[in-house]
């Protein structure tokens, strides 16, 4: 009988794994092969051993690249944290008129397209057409070109992603938090704790298997930045939003440098791979610790 299920389990997941071999893994090994070759897309590929991947060290492009990305994932990943635990914290509430209403429209910008999203927010913060600059400018303040600027473009474009992705983690932690028993809350009470001391007592540790999900996640998308800097500033002013995966766009499509492009691909699976066990690890040890 046994036997009977497995090959019926096998026939019926035959299609799935055939698109993700032919969709995922084997663009994965071509991938692999390029990186080290010195591939163009328009000559014989010859084998090159690990140049690609030296010369990764040695551009100042794909450097500054890592580096920009390391500030997105700093800013990012803890501002979509606080903000999206915030709101659902405070649309847990029972009390809280509209609840509804404010779930369904902090979700919403979740459902649209990335490369939308960042159209949308190009124009509002358009210095000459933009709709927030020109409020800004009626009360004395002169916000300038924020995507222009070498100072604020990251971090605008990178406000942009929080915006667009906080909603979907807002519904993870309100998943979570309904997962909170309320005995815990009035136990916590009768002790004497207030509000403070019952969100880290009783919320943030009811929430650990949540918080992990959400710190994973918000961390391969800050690695995987793209669609927004693409549309709102094309990798600049000066190189100075250009992340790795747009880097990996600019040496594979626009330099031709395929096996250049392929090579920090893979480095950049590498980091999210080590980043994704660490986190795993840290986790599992704390949940062996409250056991």
């Amino acid at each position: 009988m046994r036997s009977v299920q497995t090959r019926f389990g096998w026939f019926f997941s035959s299609g799935a794994i055939a698109v993700v071999g032919l969709f995922v893994f084997v663009p994965a090994a071509v991938a692999l092969y390029l990186s080290f070759t010195n591939a163009t897309g328009f000559n014989k590929p010859k084998i090159v051993g690990l140049k690609n991947y030296a010369g990764l060290i040695t551009n100042p492009d794909t450097l500054r690249a890592l580096l920009n990305t390391a500030i997105y994932t700093f800013i990012y990943m803890p501002l979509l944290v606080i903000v999206s635990l915030a709101i659902a914290v405070l649309l847990n509430r029972k009390d809280l008129p509209l609840r509804g209403f404010f779930r369904s429209a902090i979700f919403l910008p979740f459902v649209i397209s990335m490369a939308v999203a960042s159209m949308a927010w190009k124009f509002i913060l358009d210095p000459n057409l933009g709709f927030l600059p020109y409020w800004l400018s009626k009360i004395g303040i002169n916000m300038g070109d924020l995507l222009g600027s070498s100072v604020w473009a990251l971090p605008t474009v990178t406000l942009v992603g929080v915006w667009k992705n906080f909603g979907y983690f807002m519904v993870i932690f309100l998943a979570g938090l309904q997962g909170i028993s309320r005995e815990l809350y009035e136990a916590a009470e009768l002790d004497g704790c207030g509000a403070w001391h019952k969100f880290v007592a009783v919320t943030l540790p009811g929430l650990r298997s949540a918080m992990t999900y959400v710190i994973i996640m918000a961390l391969i998308q800050s690695f995987q930045a793209f669609d927004q800097i693409y549309v709102m500033t094309s990798g600049g002013p000066n190189h100075m939003t250009e992340t790795v995966v747009y880097r990996i766009y600019t040496e594979g499509f626009r330099n031709f440098h395929l096996g250049a492009a392929s090579a920090l691909s893979y480095v950049l699976l590498l980091v999210t791979f080590i980043v994704g066990i660490i986190q795993l690890i840290l986790n599992n040890k704390h949940e062996r610790e409250d056991m």
